[in-house]
């Protein structure tokens, strides 16, 4: 017999599409969950920027809203 572990989704908007993602999920979370690897990647929360050293403790919540933004370097 197999057991099932039900995790409970919340929904957000990511870089303007609607996610469901993990309950209790960070920005660092969901940065590893989206495959966001660019080390100069910016980020929105509510439309307010987070600093690189809050991704771990700044928790998501349900309708949040986040942009990943991968900014063109050079010229």
């Amino acid at each position: 017999m197999r057991v099932r572990i039900m995790t409970s989704k919340i929904r957000v908007i990511v870089n303007g599409m609607t996610e469901d993602v993990p309950e209790g999920s960070t920005v660092l979370s969901l940065i590893k969950h989206f495959n966001e690897l660019d080390k100069s990647l910016i980020v929105e929360h509510n439309n307010r920027f987070v600093y690189p050293k809050h991704y771990g403790d700044t928790e998501i919540s349900e309708n949040d809203k986040l942009e990943f933004i991968n900014p063109n370097v050079g010229g």
